[in-house]
């Protein structure tokens, strides 16, 4: 006996609807709904190991602005999404920071590093 899964691709603009169709013992048996080769590499993926990009802002003081996007590095598992978050809740940097400057390494553990975004300035 099969089960049918369904996704909304984010793989490129398109926004396929997919299924990812799975047999028994949990091998994907077929992706249906994809219009490029990522949407099926995405429905893989999304089906047994969902990652994603983290993006998120950091505390800074004596910078022109007081608060710095930063990003991860590589995708996280996407049930630690709120957690990278949360460790980043309580950093406090001090400008200025260059573009790329880690800011966390290795964030729980999950091999991204969370970086600046964007340089900051001394205010």
């Amino acid at each position: 006996m099969s089960e049918v899964t369904h996704y909304l691709c984010i793989g490129c603009p398109l926004g396929c609807r997919l299924e990812v169709e799975e047999d028994a013992v949990g091998s994907v048996v077929e992706v249906r709904g994809h219009s490029c080769r990522k949407g099926k590499t995405f429905a893989e993926r999304e089906h047994h190991d969902p990652r994603r990009m983290v993006t998120t802002t950091v505390a800074v003081e004596g910078g022109r602005w007081s608060r710095l996007p930063v990003h991860t590095t590589s995708e996280v598992p996407k049930d630690l999404v709120h957690e990278v978050v949360r460790s980043l809740r309580d950093v406090r940097l001090t400008a200025p920071i260059e573009l790329g400057q880690v800011i966390a390494a290795n964030v729980l553990g999950t091999g991204a590093d969370v970086v600046a975004s964007r340089p900051m300035p001394v205010d």
